[in-house]
């Protein structure tokens, strides 16, 4: 039991890197604009995230080659194929540099509801406190503290849902039924972005450990259960926000029910989700680049390496000017989280025909029929989520209507098939070898 709690403690890092003030923002904004209407898009993105993460991690224990590796190997031999890999690394990094603005933004809204500080003061002062525990390798012990600090937070946000006594068959409904009111299509690939990180696939599939097959699904999967309920308790929570959303009436929400210490709590927390998750997509996004571009035998790409110092360092550096340009949180951090979400269906493409390559995987470990209709499934919903909301937000934003939102969501799918039919083809020619 011991053992099993310790494993679950280690995937908990991709809890701990999804569940941060992006997530707090989306969620919170989810629920205060549109009440319980949205719950699905978080239990699909929890059940997508389950699948995406354990067949990432198993391409590392069944070929020793992380994600990025792997789809160097994979693509390298044509033109196109290193092409498409640079597009995905440059999405993946510019989705890091979004969150990382979104993190550090986070990181001084919470700090500012406990003290008066100056928000550019705070916004140097946690990219300085990021800096230097990056830069001096001592980050787990820290962000291990830091992340009981959220965990406390996000029992608070639990148990304040459960006090509110929101009523059973309204929350299953709007768990299963998927609903797509106006104006809420950016928050529905926010949602999805801020849970199934793109980036996390490659920290998931990077991270070092001695699990066998079995306990990595059970542990990976307890873990990030855990965070999809913590998410969805912020969603119900912010439901009970009356008015324009804001972080300020989140912390009143947690306040009256808990009590004021809940409240205080809520700004030490959203302050500690910051602070570690703006460790985490610097380092993620230096493990991608490594993998695409670089290997740990090269000097330059290793943990102190010249080449990873550069690629962390820039990313920090873009989310600490948006903090000191004082970018309005709460609008910002929701766009990053959707330019996730938009870029997630193209990541998740590779990965699938990464886990069907049989150069790289063996029988026991490549996908089976039914995991690549799982991810099918997913690689499909997202796909069509992500262009249908992107259209009816382009639609919207044009303020003349110009197509029928029934057209768009055909054309979305039109779209999606026509991509899936050469991806059905690849997939063949990849199991055959």
């Amino acid at each position: 039991m011991r053992t099993r709690l310790l494993n679950i403690l280690f995937w908990s890092v991709l809890s701990a890197a999804f569940i941060g003030p992006g997530t707090i923002t989306t969620a919170a904004s989810a629920g205060s604009g549109f009440g319980f209407t949205l719950l699905w898009a978080l239990a699909f993105s929890t059940v997508a995230c389950i699948v995406l993460q354990e067949a990432s991690a198993r391409l590392t224990l069944a070929s020793g080659k992380n994600l990025g590796e792997a789809m160097k190997h994979r693509f390298r031999e044509s033109f196109t194929g290193r092409m498409t890999g640079y597009l995905v690394l440059v999405s993946i990094l510019l989705g890091c540099a979004a969150y990382e603005a979104g993190n550090i933004l986070g990181g001084v809204a919470g700090a500012s509801l406990i003290t008066d500080v100056s928000t550019v003061i705070l916004t140097l002062l946690i990219g300085s406190a990021a800096f230097l525990l990056l830069w001096f390798g001592s980050t787990k012990v820290i962000a291990q503290s830091l992340g009981v600090i959220v965990a406390i937070m996000g029992i608070c946000f639990v148990t304040t849902a459960i006090l509110m006594q929101p009523s059973v068959s309204s929350v299953l409904y709007s768990a299963f039924v998927p609903r797509l009111p106006t104006g809420s299509e950016i928050l529905i690939i926010g949602l999805i972005g801020t849970t199934v990180v793109p980036y996390n696939l490659f920290l998931g599939s990077g991270i070092k450990h001695t699990q066998n097959l079995k306990e990595m699904r059970i542990s990976l999967g307890a873990a990030v259960i855990l965070g999809g309920i913590v998410s969805m308790a912020v969603l119900i929570v912010g439901s009970s926000i009356s008015g324009e959303f804001s972080y300020h009436a989140l912390g009143s929400s947690l306040g009256n029910t808990l009590g004021n210490w809940a409240s205080l709590f809520f700004g030490v927390g959203l302050f500690a989700a910051g602070l570690s998750s703006a460790l985490t997509a610097p380092l993620a996004a230096a493990l991608t680049a490594r993998g695409f571009l670089g290997s740990e035998l090269d000097e330059n790409w290793k943990d102190g390496g010249k080449y990873m110092k550069l690629v962390w360092g820039s990313v920090l550096l873009i989310g600490v000017t948006f903090g000191v340009l004082r970018v309005q949180p709460i609008p910002a951090i929701i766009l990053a989280q959707a330019l996730n979400g938009i870029i997630l269906p193209f990541v998740t493409i590779f990965l699938l025909l990464v886990m069907n390559d049989a150069s790289l995987l063996n029988k026991s470990s490549i996908n089976s029929h039914l995991y690549n209709f799982l991810m099918g499934i997913i690689v499909f919903a997202t796909l069509v989520i992500g262009l249908t909301n992107l259209a009816k937000a382009l639609n919207n934003i044009s303020g003349l209507a110009l197509v029928n939102e029934r057209y768009i969501i055909y054309a979305s799918t039109a779209v999606a098939l026509f991509v899936a039919w050469p991806v059905i083809t690849k997939i063949k020619n990849y199991r055959t070898g």
